[in-house]
Parts: C-alpha cells; sequence; structure tokens
C-alpha cells in the first residue's frame, strides 16, 4: 500500500487526485440518475405525448433520448475516470476528457432542445386548444389517438377542454361536425360522474349546470406533464453540467502536471 501511494504521489499531487476521484464518483451516480429519470420521462408516464407528437413540437422526448445516452456516458466515464486516476495514465487521463467533452457537448444540446420546446407548449395553450378542436372525434389515426388522450385525461382529471367547456362552443370543431349543439355541447366525457363513473344528470350536463360539468380546463394538467418531463430532462441535466464542469477543468490541470 505504502509502494502505491508513492506511485501515486509521482504521478501528481495527491490531494488533487482525490478530489477528482470523488467528483468522479458523485458524476457516474449523477449519471445513473439522470437515466433512470430520463426513462421515466421518455416512458411518458403521463401520456401527453400525442399533443407533443401531432404538433411536431417533440423535441422534449427527444432530449430525453439523447440524454439516456449522456447519463449511461457519464456513469461509464466517471468509472474509467477513477480507474485512470487511481493508475496516473496520462494516456488514459488524455481519453477520458475528450470522450467526457464530447457527452458534455450532448448533454448541453439535450438541455436546450428540452427547455426551449417546453415553452412553445406551456406558455402556448392556444395551440393545444386548437390542436384538441381539431383532431377530437376526427375518424383518421391520428385523431383516434387524441381523441383517447382525451378522454382519458378529461375522465381521471375531471376537467372538459383546454379551458373550459366553452372551447367546444365558442369554436368551431371536428366534434361538432358530427354532434350538434342542441344534442351534445361538448363531449359527454366532461359531464360529473358518481363513484361508478355513472354521469350524474346527462340533462343537466347538457344545459350547461356547474353542479354537473366539469369547468375545469385540462391544460393545467397538461402543462404540470410538460414541466415535470423538462425539469427531468433539462434542469437536473443542467445541474450535472455545472457541477462536471470544475471537474473536468481540474482534471485538465492535472493532466498537465504528470
Amino acid at each position: 500500500r505504502a509502494t502505491q501511494t508513492q506511485n501515486m504521489a509521482e504521478k501528481g499531487n495527491l490531494f488533487i487526485v482525490g478530489v477528482l476521484i470523488l467528483g468522479n464518483i458523485i458524476i457516474l451516480m449523477c449519471g445513473i440518475a439522470l437515466y433512470a429519470e430520463t426513462v421515466w420521462v421518455t416512458a411518458d408516464q403521463y401520456k401527453v405525448y400525442p399533443i407533443l407528437g401531432v404538433s411536431g413540437k417533440d423535441d422534449v422526448y427527444a432530449g430525453a433520448w439523447i440524454a439516456i445516452f449522456c447519463g449511461f456516458s457519464f456513469f461509464c466515464l466517471g468509472v474509467f475516470g477513477i480507474v485512470a486516476l487511481a493508475q496516473g495514465s496520462r494516456l488514459q487521463l488524455m481519453l477520458y476528457l475528450v470522450l467526457m467533452l464530447i457527452v458534455y457537448i450532448f448533454e448541453c444540446a439535450s438541455c436546450i432542445t428540452s427547455y426551449t420546446h417546453r415553452d412553445f407548449v406551456v406558455s402556448n395553450h392556444r395551440m393545444v386548444t386548437k390542436q384538441m378542436l381539431s383532431f377530437y372525434a376526427a375518424p383518421t389515426a391520428q385523431g383516434r389517438e387524441l381523441t383517447r388522450m382525451w378522454d382519458r385525461i378529461m375522465m381521471e382529471q375531471q376537467c372538459c377542454g383546454a379551458t373550459g367547456p366553452l372551447d367546444w362552443v365558442n369554436h368551431t370543431s371536428t366534434f361538432r361536425s358530427f354532434y350538434p349543439e342542441g344534442l351534445a355541447p361538448w363531449p359527454f366525457l366532461c359531464c360529473k360522474r358518481d363513484a361508478n363513473f355513472v354521469i350524474l344528470s346527462p340533462e343537466g350536463c347538457r344545459v350547461g349546470h356547474v353542479d354537473y360539468i366539469n369547468t375545469k380546463g385540462c391544460f393545467e394538467h397538461i402543462e404540470n406533464a410538460v414541466n415535470s418531463y423538462t425539469w427531468g430532462v433539462s434542469w437536473f441535466g443542467f445541474a450535472i453540467l455545472m457541477f462536471t464542469c470544475p471537474v473536468m477543468l481540474l482534471a485538465m490541470y492535472h493532466y498537465t502536471t504528470l
């Protein structure tokens, strides 16, 4: 053990080596956490991907797929960095720095991509409303997919439309072309239900009585879902980048002393 310590001392400052090893332990743990977090995002637990997919603004998920690669890479490079530091190998440390820089750039792209496209969805309820009115009840593959998604959200969240029931009354929609306003001013998924999911009063819901219709819009739920995904991909990824940067700079300095 004394010989090993002496060899490490000959290869650089032991204090810096210890700090770098600790830094890489944290990086590898953060990497596996980022991997798990972004797998959760791509699994789409809130089931809101159809909204982003149809709009063509699904780069929140593209950023998540990049972050899956980056998270696993951070884990592997953290392990490799520890080995390189323990062995005091100049060649291995140079390879570590080059690979870490590549992964760092990819993770930057992931964070920026997810956050910028999050703004497009979260700050634009009109886009979500227009999409809902265009595709809900449409007899197309995208229409059926979005209809199932909106039905599930309205049922689970006890909400109606994007901003409220009046979305279906104040705007033209595909739904209206199939169901006249006198028969169904809004989808019956907007109606309040009892514990057995039976509509309390179809007639009361049809006339818009507040005791029998859900007046809350669903956009808040969609906004929270996208924000949750963005936090996992962008903000957590950005925090890892902020920590990794000084570790890389210190590793570069250590490389010059070998």
